[in-house]
């Protein structure tokens, strides 16, 4: 037996995530949805952010004690580049630079570097969850941008872990809520989780792992449903953004259904 086989290499990771998307806008359309409270709410979490260098920023992943991530504005260059960083309370140092570019006939590139990652055990694990996480929230950067430019939206993002492989769970939540496997795009499907429920347009899908939909129920807006992670244990999301005078009424009234409906499908999953 070599002695590689007998002692495994640690996983080197990269020390950087690096994702770009072709967004519609101009600089300053665009610089508004990656660099403002009320733009990067409309497509990631609720978020506030100074304006200015040294100024606070902070982004709420749910309800509860140590859900919400405080950082501060490194670099402030509008419209083209923004450096949040989080120090010790965003998990040892990690910075998020923005950067912006026009590439004209109305379209920007924008770049995210997310940096400041270790490597080894819970490090891998951070890697992988946010490489993971990044990619559904940057797929819906250009669906604010090219659906409701201008608008601001708010998320509700209720999730659960449930103790089965991505594909088992995806199965068992498509099934559940009632909407096809693997929908074709443009297809509408209507989703129903007990007391609450969504209905819109497919706009994309990953077979067995996510889909995205313009919403015209509960309220104009995006959805996500999505399955991340590997193994016997997964993530499950349903995600959305809603816009209108009615949007922050329909996620108080609707957050604790979403929520408690995916809990009760965990529960009732075989492990």
């Amino acid at each position: 037996m070599s002695d590689d086989a007998t002692n495994p290499q640690p996983r080197i990771i990269p020390s950087t995530i690096d994702i770009a998307v072709e967004v519609e806008g101009t600089p300053e359309e665009v610089w508004r949805a990656v660099a403002t409270g009320p733009g990067i709410t409309s497509w990631y979490v609720k978020s506030t952010v100074e304006e200015r260098v040294g100024g606070a920023v902070t982004s709420e992943f749910g309800p509860g004690e140590g859900m919400t991530v405080h950082g501060q504005v490194d670099v402030w260059e509008p419209p083209h580049r923004v450096v949040f960083s989080g120090g010790e309370s965003a998990g040892g140092g990690l910075a998020f630079e923005w950067i912006v570019e026009a590439q004209g006939g109305g379209l920007c590139t924008v770049r995210l570097i997310n940096s400041g990652f270790g490597n080894g055990g819970p490090w891998d694990d951070q890697y992988d969850a946010m490489s993971e996480g990044w990619r559904l929230f940057l797929a819906n950067l250009p669906l604010h941008l090219r659906h409701f430019k201008g608008q601001d939206g708010q998320p509700m993002l209720p999730m659960a872990m449930w103790p089965m492989s991505p594909e088992a769970a995806w199965a068992r939540l498509t099934e559940g809520l009632g909407i096809p496997s693997a929908p074709m795009v443009g297809e509408r499907i209507t989703a129903s989780a007990g007391a609450v429920g969504l209905a819109g347009t497919v706009l994309s899908a990953s077979p067995g792992r996510s889909l995205s939909l313009l919403l015209d129920e509960p309220a104009p807006g995006t959805a996500f449903i999505a399955v991340e992670g590997a193994g016997e244990g997964c993530g499950l999301s349903i995600w959305q953004y809603l816009y209108g005078d009615q949007a922050l009424a329909i996620i108080e009234r609707d957050t604790a259904g979403w929520t408690d409906w995916l809990g009760a499908q965990a529960i009732a999953a075989p492990a």
